[in-house]
């Protein structure tokens, strides 16, 4: 892969290498069938069977605020564990349970092994990846780190665990701006990846020297400027809260900006009553849930049906169900893996984050 500075300071690969990413999603995307949906009747027997599977084998879920609704309840009613990649890693590492459920994609799943070595990691499929993930090989990016030694190099979350061991520092959008604030403030340069749009806001916010890999989440990749502004037109009263990982020209219409966590918080704490979110539409449910009396609405995208990519839901995240959990339980299938030494190289800046985000918490 050959790699150019641009005016802009993204990292601008070749062509051939943008498309066979592209046909590496594409691939990925065309075996995302999400599961059929179970009758009222299976659910329920499905949900019974899971509670009896968790104390049967000491297990707890942890799930993310993008899996489906029902999974994230049942991960809460059964004593597991609903939040951003951040927390839970923490939950992970933390709680008592023999067994893990990882309900979100497979970095979620290898952070947690490589936090917590001595648990069993499942996940209800391993086939749950993102392309943020996909868009970053190791190799490839390790290769890029080596040809810029003077850099300091901060990886997101959404990434493999090779090219965590890769790097000096993981964050998750919940402290990425204040990690690489505190980085820069120090006189260092940063080397970013994978996200172009949460690397280039990060950049506006610090005034940081950063260079940027070049890929995007192909959900908040979606939201498009011009459709939200139109939206806006038609709900004057509603605040705009968005990902950092969406589009500049998004975020600058956006009356907030911050991590899952972040927009659960702003909408219970803003007056609004009405809400434009633009993120993973799998948030509405917490958002719902602590926000009853408001509304909120899903951000535009660039297309609708078969014209939309993800639709503002990300076709891995779905591939979570319950049917798959009870699966997994019972036969323990799905277990995630991570070699030891790799494992040990990438749990460096893994607790660098974790230590962080304790100070920052005022832990």
């Amino acid at each position: 892969m050959t790699e150019t500075l641009a005016d802009s300071g993204v990292a601008v690969v070749d062509e051939d290498r943008l498309i066979a990413d592209t046909l590496l999603v594409k691939r990925y995307l065309d075996r995302a069938v999400p599961p059929e949906a179970p009758s009222a009747r299976q659910r329920a027997e499905y949900r019974d069977a899971i509670m009896g599977l968790l104390e049967r084998r000491k297990a707890a879920i942890v799930a993310h605020y993008y899996v489906d609704a029902e999974l994230q309840e049942l991960a809460e009613e059964s004593g597991g564990f609903v939040g951003d990649s951040l927390e839970m890693a923490r939950f992970g590492r933390d709680c008592d349970a023999e067994v893990l459920v990882v309900a979100g994609v497979r970095f979620m799943g290898e952070t947690a092994k490589i936090l917590s070595p001595g648990k069993t990691v499942l996940m209800p499929t391993l086939e749950a990846t993102c392309s943020l993930d996909l868009a970053c090989p190791a190799d490839d990016f390790s290769r890029f780190c080596d040809n810029h030694p003077e850099h300091t190099v901060v990886v997101y979350a959404n990434t493999s665990a090779a090219v965590k061991a890769r790097a000096d520092w993981v964050v998750t959008s919940s402290i990425a701006v204040d990690l690489v604030d505190h980085l820069s403030a120090g006189g260092e340069r940063i080397l970013w990846a994978p996200d172009r749009h949460l690397g280039a806001y990060i950049q506006r916010v610090t005034g940081a020297d950063m260079l940027l890999w070049d890929a995007a989440c192909i959900v908040h990749e979606e939201f498009k400027a011009r459709g939200l502004k139109d939206l806006i037109q038609v709900h004057p009263e509603a605040a705009v809260l968005a990902h950092p990982e969406s589009p500049a020209g998004v975020l600058e219409l956006a009356d907030f900006v911050g991590s899952t966590t972040q927009i659960i918080r702003a909408a219970s704490d803003l007056p609004n009553r009405q809400f434009i979110v633009a993120t993973d539409q799998g948030i509405f449910h917490k958002l719902q849930m602590r926000a009853p009396d408001k509304e909120f609405i899903v951000a535009p995208t660039a297309g609708k049906g078969a014209e939309c990519r993800s639709c503002a839901s990300c076709p891995w995240m779905g591939l979570n169900s319950l049917h798959e959990m009870r699966e997994t339980l019972e036969n323990g299938d799905n277990e995630v893996l991570v070699d030891a030494e790799l494992a040990r190289q990438a749990m460096i800046p893994l607790r660098r984050m974790l230590d962080f985000g304790k100070q920052m918490a005022g832990d």
